[in-house]
C-alpha cells in the first residue's frame, strides 16, 4: 500500500509502460486493476496495481520477482518526477499544464525490456511493431506467475533468450534483419545496459549501438527512467505535430529542436502537454499500410 504525495493518475501513468492495446504483458481488469507481466531482475513477476477512491495505491505481486517489482511501483507511477521547477512559459503549455497538473513520467528500471520493444517499433506502422512483440513474447516469453496465468498474462523473454533466436525466426516474426540484429547486439551487452549512470550515459552507451539512434535511445529513456527530457526526435509525426499545434506549419526536427530548447531538461514534458491540448495535426494523406513481404505475415493475417 502506498499514498502518493499528490493526486496521482496510476492509471494513466501506468498506461505509458504498454505497448498497444494487445499487449500481452498487460491487462486491465473489469474493476480496472492494472495487471503487469515482468521480467525483473531477480526473475519474472505478475504485478496487480489497483488506485482506491482515496488515492492510496494497493500492490500485490507474486513471482520470484515479487518483491522487486512492489518496490517499484513509487517510480513505475512517476514518484521520481520530479515538477517542481517546470516553467511552462508559452500560454499553451501553461494551459495545459493548468488542466493536468498531475501527470507525471514513470519509471520501469527495466531498460533491455524497453529496448526491445522500442527497436521493435522502428520505422513500422503501430499495426506492424505492436503484432511484432505480441508474437515475440508469445513465442518466447513465459506465463505470468501466480494469478497472472488466469489473466492470460505474459511476462517478456529475457535477454539470453532473446539473443538465441535465429535470424529465420525473427523473420517468422515479421521483424526484418535491420531491427532483429539491433536487438540481438543489445541483447548481448544487456548488463552493461542495465548498470548505467543516468540519462546522459545511458544515451550515450545506447547510441553506442549499431541500430540505435536517437529516436530509440529516447523512447526508451522515456520508460525506462521516466526522463522528462527525452525527445523522440526524428519520429514519423512528432515534429509535424508539435510545428502544426504552436504555428500552423510542420517543423523539421531542428526547428523542433531549436523550439524545445527553452524547456530544457523537461522538453518532453512541454511536448507531451502540446499534445493533450492540441493533439495531432489533421492527416489528410492515406495512411501508410503494414508491409506484406516479410514471412510472418500474409495480406488479411493478424
Amino acid at each position: 500500500m502506498w499514498q502518493p504525495g499528490w493526486p496521482c493518475p496510476a492509471g494513466s501513468i501506468l498506461r505509458q509502460q504498454r505497448r498497444g492495446s494487445s499487449d500481452p504483458s498487460y491487462r486491465i481488469d473489469p474493476a480496472g486493476a492494472h495487471w503487469r507481466g515482468v521480467r525483473t531482475p531477480a526473475g519474472p513477476a505478475t504485478l496487480r496495481v489497483r488506485q482506491d477512491p482515496g488515492g492510496v495505491v494497493h500492490a500485490d505481486a507474486w513471482g520470484e520477482g515479487a518483491e522487486w517489482v512492489v518496490a517499484s511501483v513509487p517510480g513505475l507511477l512517476g514518484a521520481d518526477d520530479d515538477v517542481s521547477d517546470f516553467d511552462p512559459i508559452h500560454p499553451m503549455v501553461a494551459e495545459a499544464w493548468r488542466r493536468r497538473p498531475h501527470g507525471r513520467f514513470g519509471r520501469s528500471g527495466l531498460v533491455v525490456q524497453s529496448l526491445i520493444g522500442s527497436i521493435i517499433e522502428q520505422k513500422v506502422t503501430g499495426q506492424e511493431a505492436f503484432a511484432g512483440y505480441r508474437a515475440l513474447v508469445h513465442r518466447y516469453g513465459d506465463r505470468a506467475p501466480g494469478p497472472g496465468e488466469a489473466m492470460r498474462l505474459w511476462v517478456p523473454p529475457d535477454a539470453d533468450t532473446v539473443r538465441m533466436i535465429p535470424s529465420w525466426a525473427w523473420l517468422e516474426l515479421h521483424v526484418d534483419p535491420a531491427r532483429s540484429r539491433a536487438i540481438v547486439t543489445a541483447a548481448r551487452v544487456a548488463d552493461a545496459l542495465e548498470r548505467h549512470d543516468g540519462p546522459v550515459d545511458l544515451d550515450r552507451r545506447l547510441r553506442s549501438l549499431p541500430g540505435v539512434g536517437v529516436w530509440t535511445s529516447a523512447e526508451v529513456r522515456q520508460t525506462a527512467l521516466g526522463d522528462p527530457d527525452a525527445v523522440s526526435f526524428f519520429d514519423y509525426h512528432v515534429a509535424k505535430d508539435i510545428g502544426w499545434a504552436m504555428t500552423g506549419t510542420p517543423f523539421t526536427d531542428a526547428e523542433l529542436e531549436e523550439f524545445l530548447e527553452p524547456w530544457r531538461p523537461q522538453r518532453n514534458r512541454a511536448v507531451g502537454l502540446i499534445y493533450s491540448i492540441a493533439g495531432g495535426r489533421p492527416r489528410r494523406g492515406p495512411r501508410m499500410s503494414p508491409r506484406t513481404h516479410l514471412p510472418g505475415r500474409t495480406p488479411g493475417s493478424r
